[in-house]
């Protein structure tokens, strides 16, 4: 692998997780690796031709999930060709709107949800 930057989610339940980026953002799975306590040390999707890795919480070790921390300070975008159809999905799923789709200033098409697993999504269409 060249160069790059990789997003690497904690998420309660990662096994949740990945059905829910692959029921409703289409993503792929490459890769998952568990240990003997059955949690998901490692997984790596393809997420709109990108790497997206998570796991489960690790406590022991520092990784929390936003559930655990009460929020998260990080922010995803996702461009996809139908905004609509995609938030539309992944409510539900069990995500939760923060701002509805609505045209931006700039010509896009696309509105905020946060992820059953804590995760706050910008999905969005071009212009």
């Amino acid at each position: 692998m060249g160069q790059g930057l990789v997003p690497y989610l904690c998420c309660a339940d990662a096994a949740a997780a990945i059905d829910f980026y692959t029921g409703v953002f289409g993503a792929t799975e490459v890769q998952r690796w568990a240990g003997d306590d059955g949690r998901i040390g490692h997984a790596e999707l393809a997420l709109a031709g990108e790497p997206l890795y998570l796991a489960d919480e690790h406590p022991e070790i520092g990784v929390r999930s936003p559930r655990s921390i009460g929020g998260t300070a990080v922010s995803l975008v996702l461009i996809v060709p139908d905004a609509d159809a995609v938030v539309a999905a992944a409510v539900t799923a069990g995500a939760v709107v923060e701002r509805p789709v609505k045209v931006e200033d700039d010509g896009s098409r696309g509105g905020w949800l946060v992820d059953p697993f804590g995760h706050r999504w910008r999905v969005e269409s071009p212009g």
